[in-house]
């Protein structure tokens, strides 16, 4: 026999209970309103009149006490009982009328509504007042008075218990809430410890590889200084020395992301550039235009990330004299990143490692953006078009 799937079990959520509360204590006072009147009214002119007034006072009473939230328990007190008082009231006045109905309506909420201290003293009054009621209007008192007090004893136990039941179901639902959201915490703190084990790994690996790299290519500069080698080679050395260095940074900013610091974004765009222009002579430059605002940290990754490749691509393949152009242009709800290179005479054919646009283009279309690049008339261009906002902030 198939198990049946739970997961797909409508669950019926307090509000939506709520709800059809609300509308049944409505039907209900409705059908308590038409009942007053069909039932027909008093001869007494003075009680023709009182009869349908406090037959509305007793149930706006009722229902504010019964269905209103935020209400305190004072004045929730005071609804559900003169909704009570008011129904024995109506008892007196018209004893063919549903006064012990109210009556019967007021107990049930007093001890749905009430905590259990002011609930047995507050439907006892309004069950002595509706007795009482009974041994005045009715032809067999003692039974009536009998009669009214078992059935407000089994209203008000049978409310009473289903408060309890309520009660219980919500601290259940309050107790589920904090084990699911402690279970979050723990996964959350699991996965922020297989990244620190993870950031600690690659910190060791590439601390110790890199500046191993570095202190070789220093080596190899000063051997080639002393014994007069080419400067062009004594040049490249060095720069091959300064991205080891760079190397090790980019490394320990990578570390640091998988460790949950703050990541690198477009506000760190006139540093990168500065540093670009130092480390490997680029004649770089930043245009912003529009009014810069805070990006959601994917999207200021990929422009951090896309500057930096192009830039460290422009130095690699359009070689000396080259220049760059990184124009950042911010709109209401996107931010567009064009990076120009144009001139350069590459030294060299240099071989391609292949991925680092293409990485850049996942990466962007993951954040919600577009990525595009090739060559122009006079160099290669790339562009990075990412959301300003997150796309839950853009899908209001």
């Amino acid at each position: 026999m198939k198990p049946r799937d739970r997961s797909r079990t409508p669950e019926r959520r307090p509000g939506d209970q709520r709800r059809t509360f609300t509308v049944l204590a409505r039907f209900t006072a409705g059908v308590i309103a038409v009942s007053t009147v069909a039932g027909g009214l008093p001869e007494d002119t003075a009680a023709r009149v009182a009869v349908p007034a406090l037959t509305a006072v007793a149930l706006a009473l009722w229902l504010a006490g019964a269905t209103s939230l935020g209400i305190g328990p004072r004045l929730l007190t005071a609804c559900l009982m003169g909704a009570g008082l008011c129904g024995a009231g109506l008892g007196l006045l018209n004893p063919h009328g549903p006064g012990f109905v109210i009556a019967y309506m007021a107990i049930a909420a007093i001890g749905l509504r009430l905590p259990r201290r002011v609930a047995l003293p507050g439907s006892a009054v309004v069950a002595v007042a509706a007795a009482l009621t009974e041994w005045r209007t009715s032809d067999h008192a003692l039974s009536a008075m009998l009669n009214l007090a078992a059935g407000a004893c089994f209203l008000f136990v049978a409310s009473a218990f289903a408060a309890v039941s309520r009660d219980a179901q919500a601290q259940a639902q309050a107790l589920l809430a904090e084990e699911a959201a402690a279970r979050a915490a723990r996964e959350q703190a699991a996965v922020l410890a297989e990244r620190g084990r993870l950031a600690r790994e690659l910190h060791d690996v590439l601390a110790h590889t890199l500046s191993g790299l570095a202190v070789q290519l220093e080596g190899a500069r000063l051997l080639a200084e002393k014994t007069g080698a080419d400067e062009r080679l004594v040049a490249q050395i060095g720069t091959a020395q300064g991205l080891a260095r760079d190397g090790m940074a980019s490394a320990k900013g990578a570390v640091a992301t998988l460790r949950g610091d703050t990541l690198p974004g477009a506000d760190r765009l006139p540093e990168l550039i500065t540093h670009a222009r130092l480390a490997t002579g680029l004649a770089a430059r930043l245009v912003e235009r529009g009014d810069p605002r805070p990006l959601p940290p994917e999207s200021g990754l990929a422009v951090y990330r896309t500057v930096q490749e192009a830039l460290t691509n422009t130095a690699k393949y359009a070689g000396s004299g080259a220049q760059a152009t990184v124009t950042l242009t911010w709109a209401p709800d996107t931010v567009s990143l064009e990076i120009l290179d144009t001139g350069g005479v590459p030294s060299a054919t240099l071989p391609s490692g292949g991925f680092g646009l293409t990485g850049l283009a996942e990466r962007a279309e993951l954040a919600g953006g577009h990525l595009d690049a090739g060559p122009t008339p006079e160099g290669w261009r790339v562009h990075l078009v990412m959301p300003t906002r997150l796309p839950q902030e853009m899908s209001r």
